[in-house]
């Protein structure tokens, strides 16, 4: 139903209030303003009744002429709504999106538990390319939850992982073909959908004044090489083609985004070689879902949202203010997006927080 104005009750005040189907002669005791009781903000005392029987109870259960609808905020709050559905890209800035999806009480962005329904994803076959830690790790625990079955892939297992998958494959080196070649080799049967997650980010000084070339190579080898040797591999063995149209989602990030650039590293630029490595990502997985369209293979780069991991504990300072989560919860927001991949959403960016390009 529709928001309701409790302002004109006042303790003392005479209403009819529901109990078992029935109303009955009730006074008002308090009405609460505390979010906890939201949903059931007056507390009554039924006339002729013990204090025993006082309950709390919300506008469904109550007659009163003075109870009026919130239609001005009701009428607010749908075309908020109206607003946030008819958005095609998010906001570069972090910190400016954050605010707006609290000021706009995003449901999708704040608590994506309240969206996300995972069964979809029961009895499937999803290939998680780096699942050992982070948000991998993340992934695979989700699936393995909610029945899916996962084939992670590492350089080094754990228990962590190897609980939450089907199938460990390790000694996986996304900076070697013959490596992808290998690990393309092992997996049997039909898949349903790759995941590629591998990255890197060191802890560096990465400036004009600290060059760390030699890095910043091994970041694009890792993070926009990696997904190209990933699909190749994967075409090669037979595992995606014009028979089988497995979805490729790509890890990826708003480091890429010139934009965003100009917000998170104004008048200090720095990090050259993860944010290059970001956009050789994004425009890889661009290039590759043009070149996979007339098979039907999508491919879909995500942003995963602000992670608390290991990978961005530098910037731990900043994850309350531009509203990181954690790696369980991001993991869900990625997976919500991978449920809705098509040929449609083939060769975009969208970010997992709201689900916008």
């Amino acid at each position: 139903m529709a928001p309701v104005d409790y302002s004109a009750l006042t303790p003392g005040m005479r209403v009819q209030a529901e109990s078992d189907g029935v109303y009955y002669a009730a006074e008002v005791v308090t009405v609460s303003d505390a979010k906890k009781r939201a949903k059931a903000p007056v507390k009554v005392h039924f006339m002729g009744y013990a204090a025993d029987y006082d309950e709390w109870v919300g506008a469904s259960r109550l007659k009163s002429k003075v109870l009026k609808p919130k239609e001005a905020e009701a009428a607010e709050k749908k075309r908020q709504l109206r607003r946030q559905n008819a958005r095609i890209f998010s906001l570069a800035d972090q910190v400016a999106r954050f605010e707006r999806a609290k000021k706009e009480e995003n449901t999708r962005y704040l608590d994506i538990s309240k969206v996300y329904d995972g069964s979809s994803f029961k009895g499937k076959r999803v290939l998680v390319v780096g699942a050992n830690r982070g948000i991998g790790l993340a992934l695979a625990k989700e699936l393995s939850e909610i029945g899916a079955e996962c084939i992670s892939t590492c350089r080094k297992t754990s228990a962590e992982m190897e609980a939450a998958s089907k199938q460990v494959i390790k000694d996986v080196e996304v900076t070697s073909m013959d490596s992808m070649t290998k690990m393309a080799s092992q997996i049997t049967g039909t898949l349903d959908y790759i995941i590629f997650n591998a990255g890197y980010f060191p802890e560096i000084k990465d400036n004009l004044d600290s060059m760390q070339d030699a890095e910043a190579i091994k970041q694009i080898d890792i993070c926009a090489l990696g997904p190209l040797r990933c699909v190749a591999a994967m075409k090669a063995a037979g595992h995606i083609s014009a028979e089988k149209k497995v979805p490729v989602i790509i890890i990826s990030s708003q480091a890429g985004s010139s934009k965003w650039r100009f917000t998170q590293n104004k008048d200090k630029g720095g990090d050259y070689g993860h944010h290059m490595s970001r956009a050789a990502c994004n425009i890889g997985g661009v290039l590759m879902s043009e070149e996979l369209k007339a098979m039907g293979i999508p491919i879909v780069m995500l942003h995963p949202g602000f992670n608390r991991t290991d990978m961005t504990a530098k910037f731990s300072h900043i994850w309350d203010m531009e509203g990181a989560v954690e790696a369980s919860v991001g993991a869900k927001r990625v997976l919500h997006e991978v449920g809705k991949v098509s040929m449609a959403t083939s060769g975009k960016f969208i970010n997992c927080e709201d689900g916008l390009q």
